[in-house]
């Protein structure tokens, strides 16, 4: 049954199209000075807010093709859920009784009216293409609180930073050189900062919790995806969402948001190290007694990990066969032994300790200390402990010197430390040098948004809003996504060296969509030689973009 809100929404809507691309023909005309601001009137329900738009052209190579590209450096203004509910007086805009704003929150109803966000892009647009028959990729990091400087700098932008493989990287000066990796040539790339990180801001009264929360995150990504299209008469192109790490539970929300409330369906989700019920972070069990999933989930990885330092008798085998091993010990064995608590047999805890001793290469005598559950912070503090040497968190192929050789966890992850500098530094190089943009303003590369975030979310379906603490699970609205558009198909991508999302988690949740089998069909997956970052090794990257690139020629309906 379709609403009067919708008619009446899709009948605005449409107005709001035509004017749009009526705007955007001029915007678009070849003439037009590029490397400058272009001038926009400020609107005073923006706050201190104005979008924002820098053009610039060039070229990039891939797989020894050229191709011709225009950059797009810019701001859009979204608002928070609830905007379009807020009387015209109290956002700064004239009424037919000319009420003066009131510049407040509205009495107890939760809504946000001064709160506002500019969101930065940086869009690459092939140069002569047709709308119609060009996929657009909307591509953002995680965090929560991450820009998206990670993708844009090391996996699918037109230029990309060198970093060492699996080892600290000097210092500046950076390199960076053509990405003969980049998307670009299956599909245009927006690549977007959340609220508040990279470029993007915040501000108004109350703004956290109008932006910070699973739901208040979804709703913005989904205000500033529309107003893109509608900007640059994209509505018509093939469409995809990628999203790494905290991206892929923002993906799965925001693409049943899309579909379901903006009757805007998409080709394709495509997840990196993917993570949609939180509850299962091995970094989280030690909080949940009981709860001992998480430790079947992450042994995988850390026997890839072990294998990768040659920490086990196993160092010599073929990685993917073993893995497949453990994986099966995970779910039998290992999860009867976890299952049974105080009432496993001393002989059982023997014989699984000694077992886990061949797949993590820990001392029984600390496994069994820790009850047969370790988390992922004790495990990177404990496999080289032996030299001082603490393993990396999102790439365990990654080490570093222990800060404290007596702490029970790692106290850092010597991967972020790796390459951070590299990727921030070579991004504020490029988006002044080459984007033009930026000048005089701080890059936030991720902020800190822990104490302000709303984990509590709102599944599709369920009457009443969730209550407590919980660590959202988002599996639902990915499969209520699947279900309202069968055609939509989904892509995991994970590296088995990610112990921050471990890739069997990943399988685990995608098995248990709550969602017809036959939707199963829909999924497809791919793993790496590498870590969270699978793009962060030059082999992987590689293998990456083919296999997204041949996810988007096969959904991209373009005939």
């Amino acid at each position: 049954m379709i609403s009067t809100f919708r008619l009446r929404g899709a009948s605005t809507a449409l107005f709001a199209l035509l004017f749009t691309l009526a705007a955007c023909a001029k915007a678009d005309d070849p003439q037009k000075d590029e490397g400058k601001v272009a001038e926009v009137k400020r609107n005073p329900a923006d706050g201190p807010f104005k979008p924002e738009e820098v053009r610039s052209k060039s070229s990039v190579n891939v797989a020894g093709q050229r191709i011709d590209y225009q950059a797009i450096a810019g701001t859009i203004i979204v608002h928070p859920k609830g905007w379009d509910d807020v009387p015209p007086a109290e956002k700064g805009e004239k009424s037919d009784k000319e009420e003066k704003p009131s510049g407040g929150d509205t009495a107890g109803d939760g809504k946000n009216p001064s709160a506002v966000a500019s969101m930065f892009y940086t869009a690459y647009f092939k140069s002569g293409a047709a709308p119609e028959r060009r996929p657009v990729t909307f591509i953002y990091n995680g965090g929560p609180g991450s820009s998206t400087v990670w993708l844009h700098m090391g996996a699918f932008g037109p230029k990309r930073v060198v970093t060492a493989t699996d080892t600290h990287s000097p210092a500046a000066p950076y390199r960076l050189i053509n990405n003969d990796s980049s998307l670009l040539d299956a599909s245009d790339l927006v690549f977007i900062d959340a609220p508040g990180a990279g470029f993007s801001r915040v501000a108004g009264k109350d703004k956290e919790k109008a932006f910070f929360g699973v739901d208040a995150d979804a709703y913005a990504f989904g205000e500033f995806i529309t107003s893109f299209l509608a900007k640059y008469g994209r509505w018509n192109s093939p469409k995809y969402l990628f999203g790494e790490s905290y991206g892929t539970p923002r993906s799965a929300v925001l693409v049943n948001q899309l579909q379901s409330d903006r009757a805007t369906d998409f080709n394709g989700v495509i997840l990196l190290s993917q993570i949609l019920n939180l509850e299962f972070s091995p970094d989280r069990p030690e909080g949940t007694p009981g709860m001992d999933l998480p430790y079947q989930l992450v042994l995988p990885t850390y026997a890839a990990t072990a294998w990768y330092h040659k920490k086990i008798p196993a160092a010599n085998l073929a990685l993917e066969p073993f893995l497949k091993e453990v994986e099966h010990f995970a779910m039998t064995d290992y999860a009867l032994a976890l299952q049974a608590g105080s009432d496993l047999a001393p002989a059982q805890r023997e014989a699984i300790a000694a077992k886990l001793r061949d797949y993590t290469g820990l001392p029984i005598a600390y496994i069994k200390k820790a009850d047969l559950r370790i988390d992922g912070g004790e495990f990177r503090k404990a496999l080289q402990d032996d030299t001082d040497t603490t393993t990396g968190r999102l790439d365990s192929r990654f080490t570093g010197p222990s800060i404290d050789p007596l702490s029970q966890r790692a106290d850092y992850d010597p991967q972020s430390s790796a390459i951070s500098s590299a990727y921030v530094s070579a991004f504020n190089d490029y988006a002044r040098r080459e984007l033009k943009y930026g000048e005089g303003r701080a890059f936030k590369s991720s902020i800190q948004v822990g104490r302000d975030w709303n984990f509590l979310h709102q599944q599709p379906g369920v009457q009443f809003p969730p209550t407590g603490r919980q660590g959202a699970n988002v599996l639902p609205d990915l499969a209520n996504a699947m279900k309202i558009n069968p055609n939509l198909k989904v892509m995991l991508n994970a590296g088995y060296y990610d112990m921050a999302t471990p890739f069997f988690q990943g399988i685990y949740e995608m098995h248990h969509l709550p969602m017809p089998l036959k939707l199963q069909a829909n999924i497809e997956y791919k793993f790496y030689d590498s870590g969270h970052m699978v793009y962060a090794k030059d082999s992987s990257l590689k293998e990456l973009h083919d296999a997204v690139a041949g996810f988007i020629g096969r959904t991209d309906n373009v005939k």
